[in-house]
Formats: C-alpha cells, structure tokens, sequence
C-alpha cells in the first residue's frame, strides 16, 4: 500500500471530478473566506485597492468588522460585495450558497431541493429557492448561435398519456387533432445542438412550422447544416438553411451516413431520465429553469475550467 498523507488527501488521477469535496472545503473553508473570495474577485484584486465612486478613483479600502462591507479610507463610501448579486440580502451564509453551487456542478443528474436541504441543514423553502435561483440566473442558456452541423427536434416532457386520451386517439378520424389532445397536458421542448458543440433548449407553446422556425432562426445560424426527422414543421424553417437533411424515423431508420438526430435525443434523453428519476415531475412554469441546469452541465462538460469555478466566476459577474 502506497504512503499517503492522511491529513492532506488528493484527488487521484483516475477520478473523474475536475473539483472535489476535499479541493472545496479546502479554499472556502468558512463564510469569510467565501466573502474575501467575492471582494477580491469583484472589486479588489489585491484584497485593499478599488475603484470608489464617490471618489472616482482607486482608494484604500478596509473590511467593516462585523459587517460584509468594505469601507474607502478616504472618504467612508460602503462597498458590499453581494450588491448585484444572487446572494444579496439573503441572510443564508456564503459559504452554503458556494455549497449549493458545488453540489449542483458535480453531480450528472441533478439535485432535488429536498437533497439540498439535507446536505445544507437549510430549510425546505431556502433550499427550493437557492436552487432556482442558480438555475435561472447563473445558468442561464446564453444566446451565441449555433453553426456547423446542428440538429434539431422537439419532445414532450410530463406524465404519461392516459388510458382515456390513448382511446380516443386510436379512434379519432383527424390524426393530428388527437396527438394535440393527448399531449395537451404535456410541455413541448425545442432543442438544438451543434455536433461536438453545444445544445440550445426551450420550451415552446407548440410544435407547429411557425414555432419550429422561429426557435430554428433565434439559435441557427442560416448557414449551418440541419438535421430533423421526418416532421413536417421542419419542411419550410429548413429552406433558410445551407442544407437540411431529414431522417425517416417512422420507418423505423435512425442512422443514414451522418444523417441522424442521435445527439440531441441523447439530451433529451438525460433530461427526461433526469427529472424522472430525481424530481419525479417538474411543471411547466419551471420547466425551462432545469432545461437551462441540464443544458448548463452539458455546455461545459469539456471545459478545462471545473465548473463550479465557472459558475462561482459567473455569480461574480465573469463569464
């Protein structure tokens, strides 16, 4: 057995954590370290110097004692460095939130608010509220178009079709009329994702041309290559596009060459199997804010940055 520092453990080299418990509690350590954190990397990089604006220049500064603000040496103007921020005037500590953070970038399929609550001994409504706020404003999907080869489909995302809704759409004489009422307590999802990129995910009121194209034109660029199934919204969204190839899955074919839409029903795949496993049920009205987690997650699955440093750098305003 190899000798190892018991008091100073490592991450082993065949871990697949880029940040881990050990490396967390190691640099933030207490919720002053968390505070220091944000004050050197929003204001003053060398922990004493920043710009004050009742100045309108670089000043010493000096830390409040007992306060989370930062005072100018010459002039007394406060500097809080949660202003602007997801942690302003929450009175749950920094060094939880920087917790919360670390424990919905490391895991694959999500966490629960109920899991939340008991890893941070919060309660139940500052857990809920804590985790849909980094879903919604710290994971926010950003807006860069998607370019290359993209795919592109639509799902639905909620409980199975009832016995009463499968009857009535095996007897309706208008087809369409009778998915739309089978699905109608469903939530549609758009998803689009650039092979070897990254993937763009909405939810949108339907799944009609109009729709598809729109979402199509917002997150493509015109000059990629598309990729749909045999849908027929696609047909005309696809004429703005250098090309667009459509796989036959009715005819049970999924894989032409490189027609496919594989990735992003892979997505859609971890989506599903995610909330069905961890949440159970998600509504509509959240919906879109565990899109932008899953989303999240995958966009910077092969950044050299961990990513919760990413996101820690993003809650200060970085990108």
């Amino acid at each position: 057995m190899p000798p190892v520092d018991r008091n100073n453990p490592k991450r082993a080299e065949s871990s697949e954590s880029d940040y881990s418990l050990v490396e967390f509690m190691r640099e933030f350590r207490d919720d002053a370290t968390c505070l220091e954190w944000l004050w050197r990397n929003r204001y003053a990089e060398d922990g004493h110097h920043a710009h004050c604006p009742s100045c309108d220049r670089e000043r010493k500064f000096h830390k409040v004692s007992g306060r989370p603000t930062w005072d100018c040496d010459s002039c007394g103007h406060h500097i809080n460095p949660t202003a602007g921020t997801i942690f302003h005037k929450s009175s749950t500590s920094l060094h939880l939130w920087f917790f919360a953070m670390h424990l919905m970038t490391s895991t694959r399929c999500g966490i629960s608010a109920k899991q939340l609550e008991r890893e941070l001994g919060v309660t139940y409504k500052t857990a809920w509220r804590m985790a849909n706020l980094i879903r919604n404003e710290l994971m926010a999907q950003d807006g860069e178009p998607l370019s290359g080869e993209v795919e592109a489909d639509e799902t639905f995302v909620g409980g199975k079709s009832r016995a009463a809704d499968l009857r009535r759409h095996r007897e309706a004489l208008v087809p369409r009329q009778a998915q739309f009422d089978m699905t109608r307590r469903k939530s549609v999802v758009f998803g689009a994702v650039q092979r070897r990129g990254q993937v763009r995910a909405t939810v949108v009121p339907d799944s009609s041309s109009a729709t598809l194209g729109g979402q199509l034109h917002r997150y493509v660029l015109p000059a990629s290559i598309l990729y749909t199934d045999e849908w027929t919204g696609y047909i005309t969204p696809g004429l703005h596009y250098r090309a667009h190839h459509r796989i036959a899955h009715k005819e049970n074919i999924y894989v032409s060459g490189d027609v496919h839409t594989n990735t992003i029903e892979g997505f859609f795949a971890l989506v599903k199997n995610g909330i069905r496993g961890v949440y159970h049920s998600v509504s509509k009205k959240w919906l879109q804010g565990y899109l932008n987690e899953y989303a999240w997650r995958y966009n910077h699955r092969t950044r050299s940055r961990s990513q919760f440093e990413t996101l820690l750098l993003r809650a200060a305003g970085g990108r």
